[in-house]
């Protein structure tokens, strides 16, 4: 039974600290190669440099918090549905950060439960770093009578036009292990019994991984790898990728710095509804 009251439940500030290595861990976990050497190595000319979705990884000490209010529920029944990033400024290569943050809504979606959880990445001083937005879908246990949640904005790439970029990456057969070095430790990743529990014939990448693949593809083909002028990037995990899969990112470019973004692999789509935006 789902337990409403942790809406609007305020969790932090809480501090989270870092070092290179944790970025660079990072950075490796959501596929990055020798060759890039900006995001990987600690003595790069310019310094080191930080993929944006990092900042999600920042809000673990509030995702622990989170979890020890809703021990009762099943973790094998939970899918990442949805995710959305805000950049203000680059995240530091190492630091101490403060993240704040709850639960605002549980929408009921008839099959299950979405939870929305809000997130601020903070500087020690109180500068807002980033913004981070992530729903839940807890399998199951929908049909309690409550608000469905607001329609979702109409995001589909352009029918007939060919993208403005195209990447594609290969997922290595450790990719899931890995990842999960970066604090996201769901068995469903990694343990097949688990995994069947929650209905997959074997462990599924973390939807977080495919999203962190995709904003690798979009920093590198739409900002030349440049973390300042990546601002935004929200998306629905609409399809299950396994380790062995190949990712194939596409982007179409609409205005004011937005582009329609999906990703597939060869069953079908698996980042649907998103955009990106950038300067």
């Amino acid at each position: 039974m789902i337990d409403l009251s942790v809406v609007g439940r305020k969790y932090g500030p809480l501090s989270f600290g870092y070092t290179w290595k944790d970025a660079v861990l990072y950075a490796l976990g959501i596929g990055a190669q020798a060759e890039e050497l900006p995001f990987i190595y600690e003595n790069v000319k310019g310094g080191l440099k930080v993929f944006p979705s990092f900042s999600i990884v920042m809000g673990s000490p509030l995702w622990k918090e989170l979890f020890k209010d809703m021990k009762h529920l099943d973790l094998s029944r939970f899918i990442h549905g949805e995710q959305g990033i805000k950049l203000y400024r680059p995240i530091p290569p190492e630091g101490k950060t403060l993240v704040e943050g709850g639960i605002t809504n549980i929408y009921d979606k008839g099959k299950g439960a979405v939870f929305v959880w809000r997130m601020k990445v903070m500087a020690e001083t109180g500068d807002l770093l980033a913004e981070t937005e992530s729903g839940i879908f807890y399998v199951g246990e929908g049909g309690f009578g409550g608000d469905p949640g607001p329609k979702a904005e109409a995001l589909e790439p352009p029918k007939g036009v060919k993208p403005d970029f195209t990447v594609s990456y290969f997922i290595p057969g450790n990719q899931a292990a890995l990842y999960r070095l970066c604090g996201d430790t769901n068995p469903l990743h990694l343990d097949p019994d688990f995994a069947k529990r929650g209905g997959f014939s074997r462990p599924i990448l973390h939807g977080l991984c495919t999203y962190g693949h995709a904003v690798r593809a979009i920093l590198y083909s739409t900002c030349n790898g440049d973390v300042e002028r990546f601002k935004e990037f929200r998306a629905r995990l609409s399809g299950v990728v396994y380790p062995g899969d190949t990712l194939v990112i596409e982007g179409w470019k609409d205005k004011g710095g937005r582009y329609f973004i999906q990703c597939r692999t060869d069953r079908g789509i698996v980042l649907s509804h998103a955009y990106a935006r950038v300067e």
